[in-house]
């Protein structure tokens, strides 16, 4: 449970890490103790034989020699003078070396191998040391030197640099872990606790996080949170109006569509009227009463929870177009239409609702002012592309700004703009997307994109064209 905590995790991994430093550390320092030692003892054994040079006879008396020797540490002590002269201090019965380490060759890697071998290598070895004097860098100095001391002098020192790096690891995970519990942690306790208490309650503003002043990643975070739960508030609040209008709206247009039936009613019992001024207006009337009666219909089904459940079926997309077609004689101006589709096409998709995306677009665009259409489709990236073309005049400017959007994007006076947004949220239940591809003064152009379903084949057959008058 303790390490669930990020301040935990921290402590943690800095105390890891500076322990992996101390690591790294303290491989070349035991190489440098170890040459260190070294050094000091060819010091002394140095400074030991020159006593040599104070004897009138050259020679020392036994007594004086192991002095030195015990002094020095060594068991034996050549020194080499640049005139080639010897002085040597050594015992009766020398012992004979097992390894010679060549100061004045050795090398970084060298020493740290040598102070692996020393540390971990069983018994005590006899080490003949080579090295130069640091009084006079022209003369040599050879100790032998038990390893045994040199072994627990290195591990004395590791330990002691292994205390020294718990204490350093441990004062620096302290003052990281306070510095980022301060900078950090309690930082991020609080955002964390005003997303819980938000999520608790939205709509209640005074559960927002209080936007910070620090210019840091932890203040732009604390900022943009209080940014989006406002923005969510407010959202939330605007739904929640929004569905009590729908509510309103629903029971408003389910009246309205009523009185406006009995209207239609009444203003076809005005056609037996003789009165020639009422029989003028009355087509205008009927039309005013239609175009109500077809708002209040889309208003009522936009304003439904969601696209209605699809219902998927496998079908050729050609007839369906036939039957589009045929639905579009009954307009005003009865429009000369094009369809070069295959005639195998095999489409997935909720057969009415697409009847119902192909007549909307077919109807605005003759609504609009067009006399042509022209229905096309074909495969292209694991998708059917259908693409309904038209002579019209094109959008202006301001319904393409607006486009899908419900009661802004109509292209005609008095339009809602609904069907346009119907027809875009049915496509989406499908998974696909409507766009305008192009609109000009030649016409425009809408594209559907209907992804196909895993293990459909494109169809490879021609297309054949269809002129409908």
């Amino acid at each position: 449970m303790l390490l669930r905590s990020l301040s935990a995790r921290l402590l943690v991994l800095t105390v890891f890490f500076v322990m992996v430093g101390e690591v790294l550390i303290f491989v070349p320092s035991v190489a440098r103790f170890r040459m260190d030692y070294f050094d000091d003892h060819i010091a002394s054994g140095a400074l030991a034989s020159l006593a040599l040079e104070a004897s009138p006879t050259g020679r020392l008396d036994r007594s004086l020699v192991d002095r030195l020797l015990a002094r020095v540490g060594a068991h034996g002590v050549i020194l080499h003078r640049a005139d080639g002269m010897l002085l040597m201090l050594d015992r009766p019965r020398l012992p004979r070396p097992d390894h010679t380490v060549d100061l004045t060759r050795e090398t970084m890697i060298g020493a740290i191998d040598g102070s692996f071998a020393s540390l971990f290598h069983g018994g005590n070895r006899i080490l003949r040391v080579i090295g130069r004097s640091p009084a006079d860098g022209g003369e040599i100095v050879e100790l032998l030197l038990d390893e045994a001391p040199l072994r627990a002098a290195m591990w004395g020192f590791g330990i002691r640099i292994l205390e020294l790096s718990i204490v350093i690891s441990l004062l620096a995970a302290a003052l990281v872990y306070l510095s980022l519990q301060w900078l950090l942690v309690r930082p991020m306790r609080r955002l964390t606790a005003s997303m819980i208490a938000f999520r608790e309650d939205p709509e209640d503003a005074g559960r927002m996080v209080v936007a910070s002043r620090r210019r840091d990643e932890i203040g732009v975070a604390a900022r943009e949170l209080a940014v989006m739960q406002d923005t969510v508030r407010r959202a939330l609040g605007q739904r929640a109006r929004l569905a009590a209008l729908g509510t309103a709206v629903t029971k408003i247009n389910h009246d309205l569509r009523n009185i406006l039936s009995t209207a239609r009613l009444a203003t076809e019992r005005l056609t037996e009227s003789a009165t020639p001024e009422v029989r003028r207006l009355l087509p205008r009337l009927i039309e005013a009463i239609d175009r109500a009666a077809a708002l209040c219909t889309s208003t009522l089904d936009f304003s439904r929870e969601g696209a209605a459940p699809l219902v998927r079926s496998r079908f050729i997309l050609a007839p369906l177009v036939v039957e589009v077609v045929s639905g579009l004689a009954s307009t005003e101006h009865e429009p000369a239409v094009e369809s070069v589709i295959p005639d195998d096409l095999e489409i997935e998709a909720d057969r009415e609702q697409l009847y119902r995306v192909l007549s909307n677009l077919a109807r605005n665009a003759l609504e609009a002012g067009a006399r042509r259409l022209r229905f096309s489709a074909g495969f292209a990236d694991r998708a059917v592309v259908i693409d309904i073309a038209d002579d019209g005049p094109g959008l202006p400017p301001k319904a393409r700004e607006n486009l899908f959007r419900p009661f802004f994007g109509s292209a005609r006076p008095g339009g809602s703009g609904l069907g346009l947004a119907i027809a875009r949220e049915l496509v989406r239940a499908h998974g696909g997307e409507l766009t305008l591809v192009s609109s000009t003064a030649a016409g425009s152009v809408f594209r559907l994109n209907l992804p196909l379903p895993d293990g459909q084949r494109h169809a490879q057959s021609s297309a054949s064209t269809l002129a409908f008058r």
